[in-house]
């Protein structure tokens, strides 16, 4: 029997009735921020900290609104991040909500450092739904990816969170992830060993999406999943859930260097992180919906990496998946990721 997935590859405007199924569910649910807040599922602790943020901006806006000694800069801080505080969730927003919020980060951004950065709300392409291919013949283990990864999405550098794995895995043992070596410090390619890249795989069922209490995480319909970092509540169910070990959770504050960072954003992509939220792959948002390849693809020096559209019968993508022996991770569990593994 066919899977869902590769029914959308075959029949386009599959993929486009989901895209207005999305839409229509969208305008169903929508109501304003605040509203989504007070609605919103969260625990006693959860709840507590929302509440405690909200009222002491609360009382610095009032008290700033009414003092002639606080600076016009302040109280507009503060206007800011009262907004910013109860705004919707980003999936419910229509795009010129979308485009406020972008410009409040931005302006926030400003404030707080001194130094500009630039932001989007790019909506995704009709007609696209991504899918990646690795190589497992090519793969050197030389890690290229992971650096390009790490310093494109803005990465905590103090904890060196890792969006990317790469497994080194010993001849002749098949894909044993139990025995495979992650924090390999040698020369590469070693002898007798063979190397596989795994990350979030973007499933077209994704059980991430399904156990979120509160619809922080979602699927796009270009079919990346995404986490509106700002909607979190930091509960890891998606984490949980998640097969292939595709989250990450931010135990600490994340710290990037002002120099270091990648300042061309994407709200759904790149956009530093805080403290208490999960984060993944996002098949670099803020690259992809501009027709660039991910910073991990580019970066591969063996081309081991390939990226997409599934419905454009002429991209590469298309081309391994119908001419190559492909295979995926847990194809029995019936997540139907949008990421496959070849050799040559």
């Amino acid at each position: 029997m066919a899977s869902p997935l590769k029914a959308k590859i075959d029949n386009p405007l599959l993929n486009k009735d989901s895209e207005k199924a999305c839409a229509k569910d969208s305008h169903t649910e929508k109501t304003d921020g605040y509203q989504q807040n007070l609605d919103v599922n969260m625990n006693r602790r959860e709840a507590f900290k929302k509440l405690s943020t909200g009222l002491a901006l609360g009382v610095g806006v009032v008290s700033s609104s009414c003092s002639m000694m606080a600076s016009e800069k302040l109280k507009e801080k503060l206007r800011l991040k009262w907004k910013e505080e109860f705004k919707g969730n980003y999936r419910l927003m229509t795009d010129l909500e979308k485009k406020q919020t972008v410009e409040r980060l931005v302006r926030l951004y400003e404030m707080k450092t001194g130094t500009k950065i630039s932001m989007s709300s790019r909506n995704a392409n009709k007609g696209v739904l991504y899918g990646y291919a690795f190589n497992v013949s090519k793969c050197q283990g030389y890690m290229d990816c992971v650096d390009a990864c790490i310093k494109e999405n803005n990465l905590d550098r103090e904890s060196r969170m890792r969006y990317i794995r790469i497994h080194e895995m010993k001849d002749g043992k098949g894909f044993n992830f139990e025995e495979a070596n992650d924090e390999y410090g040698h020369e590469v390619p070693a002898a007798g060993h063979f190397y596989m890249g795994t990350q979030c795989f973007h499933c077209d069922d994704p059980p991430c999406v399904k156990v979120c209490p509160v619809q922080a995480t979602w699927k796009e319909p270009d079919g990346r999943v995404v986490v509106d970092y700002d909607w979190c509540i930091g509960c890891r169910y998606c984490m949980a859930a998640c097969p292939y070990d595709g989250r990450r959770f931010n135990w600490g504050k994340p710290i990037v260097p002002e120099e270091e960072v990648v300042r061309e954003q994407h709200y759904l992509g790149n956009r530093l992180r805080k403290q208490g939220v999960m984060e993944k792959c996002t098949f670099c948002t803020q690259r992809s919906r501009k027709g660039e390849n991910p910073a991990c693809v580019a970066s591969c020096p063996t081309g081991a990496r390939k990226f997409g559209n599934l419905l454009d019968a002429t991209s590469d993508i298309r081309w391994i998946l119908e001419n190559k022996k492909v295979f995926r991770l847990k194809e029995e569990l019936g997540t139907d990721p949008k990421f496959w593994y070849y050799t040559d």
